[in-house]
């Protein structure tokens, strides 16, 4: 396995491979990883935070994490810069370290990609559920075609972005390598969502 050294983008959100992530960038070490992405047509990495905030000293990343590519760039109305990203390939991250500038830097092994795999039948009601969801937020997720619902990896991974649940449950989702084993975890957390 080749290793890699990306810079990390610590969150208090999971990005999923083909998400989506606007950020609102100010602090200095931010523009300089935009600023050197852009130049070089590289990514970063979207971790989970684990320990620490957003902003100021740096915080202590999940191991497991998504590459993000940025596919645009706007001021926002308060004048900062924005940026909108797309998840991409997972990660793991093997050792971290923090930069001068405060920007942390991760040595990182690519997870390999799922393999394609039909949603099961067992598996139904998820693409019923991420049809309706999608329904109702829109968004470019909305205009997939019909058959991204038989894909078990998308399905899970958008569900996993939509359901309104802690972001340890969608670290946790991430991690997973198998799409079924998701969508097992997936269809178990359903009935909490029912309404009574």
């Amino acid at each position: 396995m080749t290793t890699h050294d990306i810079p990390l983008f610590p969150l208090s959100a999971v990005l999923f491979p083909d998400g989506l992530l606007s950020l609102r960038i100010f602090e200095p070490r931010y523009l300089d990883l935009v600023r050197d992405c852009s130049r070089n047509s590289s990514g970063f990495g979207v971790c989970l935070i684990l320990a620490g905030r957003e902003a100021g000293e740096p915080a202590t990343p999940a191991a497991v994490g998504t590459l993000a590519h940025i596919e645009d760039f706007y001021t926002l109305p308060d004048g900062l810069l924005g940026i909108r990203a797309r998840g991409s390939r997972r990660f793991r991250a093997t050792a971290t370290r923090v930069r001068d500038n405060g920007l942390v830097h991760g040595t990182v092994d690519w997870l390999p990609d799922e393999p394609a795999t039909s949603l099961p039948p067992e598996h139904g009601l998820l693409a019923v559920i991420l049809e309706r969801l999608l329904e109702q937020v829109g968004g470019e997720h909305a205009q997939a075609g019909r058959h991204r619902l038989d894909d078990a990896s998308w399905v899970g991974f958008r569900l996993a972005e939509l359901l309104p649940v802690s972001a340890d449950e969608r670290q946790h989702w991430l991690q997973l390598t198998d799409p079924l084993q998701r969508l097992d975890s997936l269809l178990r957390c359903m009935p909490r969502f029912q309404a009574d």
